[in-house]
């Protein structure tokens, strides 16, 4: 009989990479060995993050890292600053990141973790006391060789510096290849910070030719305007496609004929709220989804399309840039709709790839051209896409669960070359 998650693990986030998991298993008729070798992680750590703040007092907050598998080789995921950090989602997100890597092609296994901190309410001196001693305490996990953390959701480059030195004064010498999503002083790649937001344009564009369907006449309406929605706005709107929605944890702006992006994102950037830019209707963040538009790009949190919503969700094409915004019960009711789904661990993998040439890069101490960087992403994640395409036709599946068999697939014949030690 299968066992249920670990009382740790189960919370809702968890629930679902593994309900995903247990229907594409099922559908591939998986050994029940592996199923269970896979459901959990390989490696799981908790640790205390004892910060001083700048008053003098001690804070402690509690950081996780998760190795879900590395049977492909060294494991791959990001760090994440955030309120709701857990042990679940953190678990969640590494099982994600196997699927990821396996389906991209890459040499990696997936990882994740995090620190359950608002980065927001530190000063900059906090913030990098806290990424340290987090660095410090995860030490055993992470190397170039075992695990390689990333940027996420409230982390960047420069946090990723203060975890490359702090390993590197530890193990005493640089080591950039302990991190990927650095500046460019010091290992970092060209291409890296818009890498996931230029994937998903890659994929989408692949699925209008699909639909027969041009950039020119399509509308786009993106939630969330981090590094993911608003790379994503950028290239879109490069690309002639008119970009009607954005939105940010307060909420978004809607404007039928096409928001002004370079002009939004020089404001923004600057510090500017979206409310007061005035430039479209205001709109919150369900209101968005349900927005008439070609295309729909969830690119915050998990779980933010449901069956609560899903039936008012008026897209053609869902790109979900975020991990995990579309609960199963919404997935059936938005394929019975017709919606064309390109899921996660396909659409949002530009940023795993291109952090893998960065990685690469690193190891052989040999940097390549932007334009190059470019053109082999393009060419990863668009044969991934056709990959996974063909598949689902193959199988007479889902996007998703073609996705996922694919992924699943492929660490399990690395699982069974290798065998079982002892």
């Amino acid at each position: 009989m299968a066992r249920s998650p670990v009382h740790e693990m189960d919370n809702h986030t968890f629930r679902l990479a593994v309900a995903q998991f247990d229907q594409a298993a099922e559908l591939m008729g998986l050994d029940p060995n592996l199923r269970q070798r896979l459901k959990m992680p390989e490696q799981s750590l908790v640790v205390s993050v004892p910060v001083q703040m700048d008053d003098g007092r001690v804070e402690v907050y509690t950081g996780y890292r998760v190795i879900h598998d590395s049977s492909r080789g060294p494991s791959k995921g990001g760090i994440r600053f955030h309120p709701d950090v857990n042990l679940g989602e953190v678990a969640a997100l590494s099982m994600w990141m196997t699927w990821k890597c396996a389906l991209a092609g890459l040499p990696y296994g997936g990882a994740k973790g995090g620190v359950r901190v608002n980065p927001k309410k530190l000063s900059r001196a906090e913030l990098q006391r806290l990424s340290r001693r987090y660095a410090a305490a995860i030490l055993p996990f992470i190397g170039p060789d075992k695990d390689v953390p990333a940027p996420d959701v409230g982390t960047d480059a420069q946090i990723m510096a203060w975890i490359m030195d702090t390993y590197s004064i530890q193990v005493g010498y640089a080591s950039p290849g302990v991190v990927t999503g650095k500046p460019l002083s010091i290992g970092g790649s060209l291409g890296r910070e818009e890498a996931t937001g230029r994937g998903v344009v890659y994929v989408t564009l692949e699925a209008m030719k699909q639909l027969k369907l041009t950039a020119s006449k399509s509308t786009v309406a993106i939630q969330g305007f981090g590094n993911v929605g608003s790379h994503t706005a950028r290239i879109m709107h490069e690309t002639g496609a008119k970009v009607v929605a954005v939105s940010d944890v307060n909420g978004g702006l809607y404007n039928a004929k096409g928001l002004n992006v370079p002009t939004l994102l020089t404001h923004y950037k600057q510090g500017q709220s979206l409310r007061d830019l005035k430039m479209g209707d205001w709109v919150t963040n369900d209101e968005l989804l349900q927005l008439e538009c070609t295309v729909l790009v969830p690119a915050a949190l998990s779980e933010q399309i449901t069956k609560k919503n899903a039936p008012k969700v008026r897209c053609k094409i869902l790109v979900e840039g975020a991990n995990g915004p579309t609960t199963l019960d919404a997935d059936e009711i938005l394929i019975d709709r017709g919606v064309f789904i390109i899921p996660d661990i396909l659409a949002n993998s530009g940023g795993v790839i291109v952090s893998y040439f960065e990685w690469v890069q690193d190891v052989q101490r040999f940097f390549w051209k932007e334009s190059d960087i470019q053109e082999r992403l393009q060419e990863i994640i668009t044969a991934a896409f056709h990959r996974t395409l063909d598949f689902s036709r193959q199988k007479k599946s889902t996007m998703r669960m073609a996705a996922l068999m694919s992924g699943i697939d492929q660490v399990a014949q690395a699982h069974l070359a290798r065998g079982l030690y002892p």
